[in-house]
């Protein structure tokens, strides 16, 4: 499941740490995890559909590498960007 192009602007905006900034770790993070969220729901309603719970995991994977980065770089931003998205306990 894929986000809507106004949606992604808004996470841009939002997540940015200028304004012409949109590959952010910060930026990339909050967009997978928005589409982590939205693949989520649709794998729970939908239990046999393989193919998008793969897809969400390599997600996952991702996500969790980009914040592996983070953390060994800067864990300043880092603990900022989970306290933000909530994806941390």
């Amino acid at each position: 499941m894929s986000i809507k192009p106004e949606r992604k602007q808004v996470l841009i905006k939002e997540y940015a740490r200028d304004t012409k900034d949109t590959g952010s770790v910060e930026v990339q993070v909050a967009i997978l995890t928005e589409r982590i969220n939205a693949l989520t729901g649709h794998c729970q309603t939908n239990s046999k559909d393989f193919h998008s719970r793969r897809g969400l995991l390599m997600l996952v994977g991702k996500r969790r590498r980009l914040l592996n980065y983070l953390k060994t770089n800067e864990l300043n931003r880092y603990l900022e960007l989970i306290n933000r998205l909530g994806i941390r306990k």
